[in-house]
């Protein structure tokens, strides 16, 4: 995720979110991947699509890290980089974490409909990492057999209470299960994806890059479906961004923390050139947080559209903020607007630095 124009973050006040939406319970079927080994209590149960991409590695190894969730999967998808990069990355990032036990399948690896016509090699290097990726491990888990999506069905229907699905990258993976296999809905809680922007964008004007990238996709996920949804936009996640202190701090603080602060600097060097940030925004991390820790961004219901003409509109998330909506067009969307932002930091760099 990505860079828009807007200011620095400052201080925010403490403010509680919304309770998740839950559906009802299921009946428990047998497991095939993804149990965490490490002895504790598992929690939310969580499966992450995703576009690595430096600010999905954070977001990644927040989720492997967290003892309190259950990382379910992962499922990759065009983005950042191409497909086959966001699969290696995504593979590699697990194994540094150390978690072999969580399976990940290549999903689409263009939109639905226009071919996706720039990425962001220039924001995240070439290999999505700055050029570090062939710092990471090799992979000793092999890739899924099926794609993103027959991965995506058997963890939901294998899943004995609702799961938080997680996208990161754009939403074409999502869609296409919702479309395809619309029985598992009752098996997920919500999904809370970072995208879209209430008052900015970043690929345009008025665009973010994950809704950009495919609008079509988006517009099915968030206007159209009724899977309860969050959105976490570009004007919330800059809030949220992370200055070169913090960033030293997780350098200094054990091998994770130096692998992944090894692939900010083409990333960093972006918003400084950019935006004069001292920092970055880790765009991705902010809505892994808000699934491992649900109430932690406070959110606001608005009825949301996104709009996939051929114009210069095309990929804007369209919210509608009026106090009394009158011929609204999208359905209500859970869209974060505020968090208590040290409180945010601090729990990503503690998971992160307690990690592998």
């Amino acid at each position: 995720m990505r860079v828009s124009p807007g200011p620095a973050p400052g201080a925010h006040s403490r403010q509680r979110g919304r309770t998740p939406h839950r559906r009802h319970a299921v009946d428990r079927n047998l497991w095939q991947t993804a149990r965490y080994r490490q002895g504790s209590t598992m929690g939310t149960k969580l499966i992450i699509d995703t576009d690595p991409g430096v600010d999905d590695a954070f977001a990644i190894a927040l989720a492997a890290t967290s003892t309190d969730v259950e990382l379910l999967g992962v499922t990759t998808v065009f983005g950042n980089v191409p497909l086959v990069t966001t699969t290696a990355n995504a593979r590699r990032l697990l194994q540094l974490c150390d978690r072999t036990d969580v399976p990940v399948a290549a999903g689409a690896s263009r939109p639905f409909v226009h071919q996706a016509s720039r990425r962001l090699s220039g924001i995240h290097g070439s290999d999505g990492l700055s050029g570090q990726a062939g710092s990471l491990p090799e992979a000793t888990r092999p890739l899924h057999e099926g794609d993103a999506v027959s991965l995506l069905v058997s963890l939901l229907e294998a899943a004995d209470e609702p799961v938080t699905i997680v996208p990161i990258g754009p939403l074409t993976n999502i869609a296409a299960l919702l479309a395809a296999h619309p029985g598992v809905r009752s098996k997920i809680s919500r999904i809370v994806l970072m995208g879209g922007g209430v008052a900015r964008g970043n690929s345009t004007a008025v665009a973010e890059f994950n809704i950009w990238a495919d609008p079509e996709a988006a517009r099915r996920v968030i206007a159209e479906d009724d899977v309860p949804c969050v959105l976490v936009p570009l004007d919330l996640t800059h809030q949220c961004a992370v200055d070169s202190v913090w960033l030293s701090e997780l350098a200094s603080s054990g091998p994770l923390g130096r692998t992944l602060e090894a692939f900010t600097p083409e990333y960093r060097a972006h918003y400084q050139q950019v935006l004069g940030y001292d920092g970055m925004v880790v765009h991705d991390a902010v809505a892994v947080a808000e699934a491992i820790r649900p109430g932690l961004l406070r959110t606001e219901t608005y009825p949301v559209h996104v709009d996939t003409s051929s114009g210069p509109a095309r990929g804007m998330t369209l919210v509608d903020r009026r106090a009394v909506p009158i011929e609204a067009v999208g359905r209500p969307v859970d869209v974060a607007v505020d968090t208590d932002v040290d409180e945010l930091r601090n729990l990503v760099l503690s998971r992160l630095a307690g990690g592998c």
